[in-house]
């Protein structure tokens, strides 16, 4: 896949070098560096530039120029910070916790679903409350708030939050045999509570299909996703559609 490519820069580094005689050496480094940078997706490492390079005129004058590589950060900015970048990559790509120390305290919510489509005999099992296990909605709902106030825990990069309300509702839907679930959580503080809504159906989901996994090995967990959010420095967001 990558030959191709590869060999095009190469053949273009002859044609920049082939000319001995040229005293814009630095400008031909330049033009083969962004070749690299086109196939390689990223600038060459620091200093692979950096270089003292020499070159004759036509008079037969040697000269020796020291050649250095810039490489382009312009992207940097984006990837570790500014909306829409990774904030939990740190500059040298390592994983990194935010640090939210800077940020002003604000009431942040959000909402989360998700539906587990169960099959017609489990959702009548279900619907009937005749599953060896017990009340599956209930104990899915108890797992639901746990597993909100549990997030930092499950995940690495989370902080914990003081959650000052989490709401879990199931509901079943007889068009498509499934169980829709919805989570809310709500906080005052320096960090969104989205991980924990999501976090939230996500174990009411994983609890259902414990509850009848018995009875089907078809359950299916679908369409986690995250409703909406409100709070913080992005604002308030909603899904459309």
């Amino acid at each position: 896949m990558y030959l191709r490519p590869i060999s095009q820069v190469f053949s273009s580094s002859r044609r920049l070098f082939s000319n001995k005689s040229s005293p814009d050496l630095a400008s031909a480094i330049n033009e083969l560096n962004k070749e690299m940078e086109a196939v390689f997706g990223q600038p060459p490492p620091p200093g692979f530039g950096s270089s003292s390079a020499s070159y004759t005129d036509s008079s037969g004058h040697s000269t020796v120029q020291e050649i250095h590589y810039e490489p382009n950060n312009s992207g940097a900015k984006d990837l570790h910070g500014s909306e829409g970048g990774l904030t939990h990559v740190g500059g040298s790509g390592e994983a990194q916790m935010v640090d939210v120390s800077q940020k002003s305290p604000s009431k942040r919510t959000a909402i989360a679903s998700c539906k587990v489509l169960l099959g017609k005999k489990v959702f009548h099992l279900v619907s009937a409350n005749q599953l060896a296990k017990g009340d599956v909605l209930s104990v899915a709902r108890l797992a639901g708030i746990t597993g909100a106030k549990s997030t930092s825990s499950l995940i690495p990069l989370c902080h914990n939050i003081m959650l000052s309300h989490v709401r879990v509702d199931l509901k079943l839907n007889s068009e498509d045999c499934s169980v829709e679930i919805e989570g809310e959580a709500a906080s005052t503080g320096k960090t969104g509570v989205e991980m924990e809504a999501l976090t939230a159906v996500s174990v009411a989901g994983l609890t259902v299909y414990d509850m009848c996994k018995a009875a089907s090995k078809d359950i299916e967990i679908s369409s986690v996703r995250l409703e909406s959010k409100t709070g913080g420095k992005s604002g308030d967001w909603l899904r459309k559609g």
